[in-house]
């Protein structure tokens, strides 16, 4: 086995097992400094060893026992933590293992221990997504359009405030779970959009590993939440989008585009599965929430045999439901981008202008520019806007197909 090949494995193992040994390690040592600090140890030294010693049999027990044995390490050497240490004597202990509570998935559980409501959203969402997801501080920062020291200090601020207001780490109760779950929601699904077109340029454009995760994941809470309107929302969200994943990437590696997607080759399945969960939520007639809409919009285009065959002024009026509930900069991009089928380019390039102060960092803002003033036949503005574009994005696929669109300008 090659170098590369064993930094693949190791790749692969990490988003499998990464959430696992964070969890054990927090459970018992009772701290997510520790816990993470142990496993990151851990994978750092498998990258070290396993070129040379070859990937182990049992990739996550080794990393598993290793980042324990880091941990007690850890707590030895701090002499102020003497009842760690007494922890880490026990490691071995036969006592039997705590009851799982409502959550009887391991990572699912740790989730929504992350979510704690003392904590602020986007700081219990960062903490999660680093401690469970597994995402690098970029990748995170990249998810909320923040630099990476903003990240990095939410994240600290949260394990701070965990430890000064004494948040134990606690299997959640069934009671714990309506307070949670809308952090919850929030982290599978910025892990979801992670693996839908990743945005760091180190990985596959496509992670289904990701996606594959998230949805179980939402499937789980579905279980546990069945008449909660956004779970299902989420749920439904997530299968129409991953039913186009295999039509999203050319043979060549270049990102398709939903106007030049086979929809042939779209999961109908899925669909029928998306598809059936929007129109049980229509049929509550209780007023639907950010994931139902973002939802129903996925279902208007994955009706549609065609592009041409989209109903735009429906789309249009469904951004304008999802305005009121969440009027952030993308949603009124995206909103945007609606209109132009509607209302022509110009119109929709006068209201994503109005967005720059708030999204001049953000690529897919520039490649909707670029792609609005080509249609304009302003070609020499729509290249700039191509080239901000693609200097931004970290996605291999993405700047494929920003490239030619560029380069086929005049």
């Amino acid at each position: 086995m090659s170098v590369a090949d064993v930094r693949e494995a190791i790749t692969q193992v990490h988003h499998k097992e990464w959430a696992r040994v964070v969890a054990a390690l927090t459970r018992r040592f009772g701290d997510l400094d520790i816990a993470e600090e142990a496993a990151a140890e851990a994978f750092a030294t498998a990258v070290a060893r396993w070129p040379a010693d070859g990937v182990p049999p049992n990739p996550g027990a080794w990393l598993t026992t290793t980042a324990n044995h880091k941990a007690i390490d850890r707590i030895r050497r701090e002499n102020k933590r003497d009842d760690k240490q007494r922890e880490a004597q026990m490691l071995y202990d036969d006592d039997p293992p705590e009851p799982l509570g409502a959550v009887d998935d391991e990572r699912l559980r740790l989730i929504f221990t992350c979510c704690h409501p003392a904590l602020a959203m986007e700081t219990r969402v960062a903490l999660t997504l680093r401690m469970v997801g597994g995402l690098t501080v970029p990748e995170i920062a990249r998810a909320f359009l923040v630099q990476e020291a903003t990240t990095g200090q939410r994240i600290t601020r949260a394990k701070a405030k965990i430890k000064a207001a004494r948040i134990p780490y606690r299997v959640p109760s069934a009671e714990d779970l309506p307070a949670r779950v809308s952090g919850v929601l929030a982290v599978l699904f910025l892990v979801f959009n992670e693996g839908y077109l990743a945005t760091g340029p180190d990985t596959d454009p496509v992670r289904h590993d990701l996606t594959a995760e998230a949805i179980r994941l939402t499937r789980l809470i579905r279980a546990l939440l069945p008449d909660d309107g956004e779970v299902a929302g989420l749920l439904a969200l997530m299968l129409l989008t991953e039913a186009r994943r295999t039509a999203r990437v050319s043979v060549s590696g270049e990102l398709v585009p939903l106007d030049e997607q086979d929809r042939g080759a779209w999961d109908a399945a899925l669909i029928a599965e998306g598809h059936r969960l929007v129109r049980e939520r229509l049929a509550t007639g209780l007023a639907p929430g950010r994931y139902q809409i973002l939802a129903a919009i996925n279902a208007v285009h994955t009706s549609a045999r065609d592009m041409r065959d989209t109903d735009w002024s429906q789309v249009v009026a469904l951004y304008d439901q999802l305005v009121r509930l969440d009027p952030s900069p993308i949603v009124a991009m995206n909103r945007a981008i609606a209109v132009a089928e509607l209302d022509g380019p110009e119109v929709a390039l006068a209201a994503v202008d109005r967005l720059e102060d708030k999204l001049a960092g953000y690529h897919a803002y520039h490649a909707t520019r670029a792609d609005l003033l080509r249609r304009l036949g302003r070609s020499q503005q729509s290249r700039a806007a191509y080239d901000k574009a693609i200097e931004l994005t970290g996605n291999t696929a993405e700047t494929a197909y920003l490239t030619r669109r560029r380069d086929q300008l005049g």
